[in-house]
């Protein structure tokens, strides 16, 4: 029997995800074999995208947080006009090319999300939907609804044995998101074997606690069942959904199909053969029949379509809400108004407090200039103070307000503030303490790899958390955090440095910031008002001088609260007619991307008599003090008592900080 045209479509993602796999003999073809039906269909049939321009803001988003499966989408991507080529198909997995192992976000076009990690795709789809409801509330009036999108994802078992998908899927169905639609590759393999090892939950149950619409489609290659459960899923607005589809991995694969083997490994040229025969597939690598490309064509020209349409209604609303137009636009752009900085606070020499009293201050100044804020915190609104006064709550019955409550759900936290930056039109935040950053930590890191703008607000920065002990007193995450690449890590010292660093998260267009704050309070001095503009974005700075007239004889380097410290330490030197120079250096990314003839202004080489004061540990400070340095900083864990107490026994007193310097001089003379 003659195959139909799309038969002939879904056997073609599947040739051509073996074939890419076999040429690099590397990857995983299970999956792709397996879920091509489901994708196709949902390519196909029902998601609204349009390839000639895949930014277009109200396109459907399709995230494959199964990453592994990353031919699937790449074989997708060609057929659908995306611009990948059959050349850079077969430069699969290879260095340099288009189509690496896993799906790369602004490597790849068409690609929505980094994944690959198991879970976060998923949690990110989750902010996408988030993003989206959230502007639709903003926005959308009766006929003209200008934000109107769905987030589709395709994950499988390893996926939802990752504890990052319960977070989000409990979050997203207390939040009823809709526009949330997952379509659930269900092969009951993974890559060790089968998953009644490990896995032997009721998916669909746990789903249906959490408040989703679950659906099953018995037969992985079912096209029509698989498009009438998505036209059933698109049709409630007010659950997401968990389609579950039953798959065969490796379909069609006669030596491995259904078992772990096909799960990672090439199928090599006799299992390659043998399938292909199977398929009825009397074609070379790589080939894609006419008719395919044709069928494929049509969807892009219905998103062509779309879109065109999509801007009449904008027009129209336009006309009719001009003043909702222009922050609509103003949205979508991304663009921050022009002098906001003038709204922030000013501050004077002497100003005592919190940084984190300081950065909600700043973050309402923020919010009234500018409205794209949107965030929240895992469940400490009132420790962490990041809650936009006068927004209102983000629920079910108000997406246009903008306080998440993200509940205690880190991981899933960070993967969403992604998955909302992703999606656009707002400017996303999360805040928790900064102990806890090690439960976000990879989501961090597939913030940085993105070169997204996620913005992380970290409070309790230090061993001055004081009585919480050693299980809230962060020691290591200072230094873990620095080691990721491109990432902003800005640890201010007080007032104008927090503002600045808040600045820096608001400006920055593809890095993201890490913010971390103190509940300790400090203290300005006149330095940091007048230096800490163009310092902190630099990375750091001479906050205060050496005072006397004779030679400098070194250099006392410190971070957040602790610059308070050296500043006292240095006057309690300069009694002893000992001149030293204080820095504050709050972000060494931002200080190591400076030109040398800078740091070493701030750092001059001959002044090696230096002490870095950090209540953190002491990794990375070596690059700074150098051989002949010293270092007060934490390498073994804090301890529960007054915070007072705590920071004088590990050494944190402005009169310790003189007496180290002073006995690093005298071994130098």
């Amino acid at each position: 029997m003659k195959k139909t045209v799309d038969e002939l479509a879904i056997d073609t993602i599947r040739t051509l995800s073996i074939d890419m796999i076999n040429k690099a003999n590397s990857g995983h073809p299970g999956l792709p074999m397996g879920a091509a039906p489901a994708a196709y269909t949902l390519w196909s049939k029902t998601m609204r995208h349009n390839p000639k321009n895949p930014k277009w803001f109200n396109r459907d988003r399709f995230v494959l947080s199964a990453g592994h499966g990353s031919a699937l989408l790449y074989s997708l991507l060609h057929l659908f006009g995306y611009g990948l080529t059959i050349d850079d198909l077969k430069q699969f997995r290879q260095f340099g090319s288009k189509t690496p192992g896993h799906p790369e976000y602004g490597e790849t076009v068409g690609v929505e999300a980094t994944t690959g990690p198991l879970g976060q795709g998923f949690a990110m789809a989750a902010g996408m939907a988030m993003a989206e409801a959230h502007l639709a509330g903003m926005f959308n009036r009766p006929a003209y609804p200008v934000i109107d999108h769905f987030t589709y994802v395709l994950c499988g078992d390893g996926d939802l044995m990752e504890g990052i998908t319960a977070e989000a899927a409990s979050l997203a169905g207390h939040l009823q998101l809709g526009k949330l639609i997952v379509l659930y590759d269900s092969n009951k393999i993974s890559l060790d074997g089968v998953t009644d090892k490990a896995f032997t939950e009721n998916v669909q149950m746990r789903f249906q606690s959490y408040g989703w619409q679950t659906l099953t489609v018995a037969d992985g290659n079912n096209t029509r069942a698989i498009e009438q459960a998505l036209n059933r899923a698109r049709e409630n607005v007010n659950r997401p959904t968990l389609i579950e589809v039953h798959s065969v991995i490796g379909y069609g694969a006669p030596g491995v199909a259904g078992t772990h083997k096909v799960h990672g490994s090439p199928l090599g040229e006799k299992e390659t053969r043998l399938t292909k025969q199977g398929y009825g597939w009397n074609y070379e690598p790589f080939y894609v029949p006419a008719e395919v490309y044709h069928q494929c064509a049509k969807t892009s020209a219905k998103g062509e379509s779309a879109e065109r349409a999509w801007h009449v209604l904008l027009e129209d609303y336009a006309k009719v809400y001009p003043e909702k137009w222009r922050k609509l636009k103003s949205f979508l752009s991304g663009d921050i108004p022009v002098g906001y900085e003038q709204a922030l606070p000013q501050y004077e020499p002497g100003v005592n407090g919190a940084t984190r009293s300081y950065s909600g201050n700043i973050l309402q100044a923020l919010n009234k200039k500018w409205q794209q804020l949107f965030g929240g915190s895992a469940d400490l609104f009132s420790s962490v103070k990041t809650y936009l006064n006068d927004k209102g709550d983000y629920q079910a019955d108000h997406y246009d307000h903008s306080n998440i409550w993200f509940g205690v759900r880190e991981f899933a936290m960070a993967a969403i503030v992604n998955g909302m930056t992703l999606h656009g039109g707002v400017k996303a935040y999360g805040s928790t303490f900064f102990t806890f950053s090690d439960y976000m930590k990879p989501a961090i890191r597939l913030a940085a790899l993105m070169k997204i703008p996620s913005i992380f607000v970290f409070t309790h920065d230090s061993i001055a958390v004081g009585e919480d002990g050693p299980t809230h007193e962060p020691i290591e995450q200072l230094a873990g955090l620095r080691s990721i690449p491109n990432l902003n890590v800005i640890r201010p010292a007080e007032a104008v440095e927090t503002r600045e660093a808040w600045r820096i998260a608001i400006e920055s267009k593809d890095v993201p910031t890490i913010l971390v704050l103190t509940r300790q309070n400090t203290k300005t001095y006149e330095g940091e008002v007048l230096g800490a503009e163009a310092g902190v974005r630099r990375g750091g700075y001479v906050v205060s001088e050496a005072f006397s007239s004779q030679p400098e004889q070194g250099i006392l380097i410190a971070t957040g609260s602790e610059v308070a410290l050296a500043i006292e330490a240095q006057k309690l030197l300069l009694n002893d007619q000992i001149n030293v120079r204080v820095v504050s250096l709050p972000s060494f990314e931002l200080f190591h991307r400076q030109s040398e003839d800078y740091k070493q202004h701030i750092l001059p080489p001959n002044l090696t008599n230096r002490v870095a004061i950090e209540m953190a540990a002491s990794f990375g400070w070596e690059r700074y003090v150098g051989l002949d340095g010293k270092l007060i900083t934490i390498d073994r864990f804090g301890a529960s008592g007054k915070s007072n107490d705590v920071m004088k026994a590990y050494g944190f007193t402005s009169e310790h900080v003189a007496a180290v310097f002073t006995r690093l001089l005298q071994k130098q003379l």
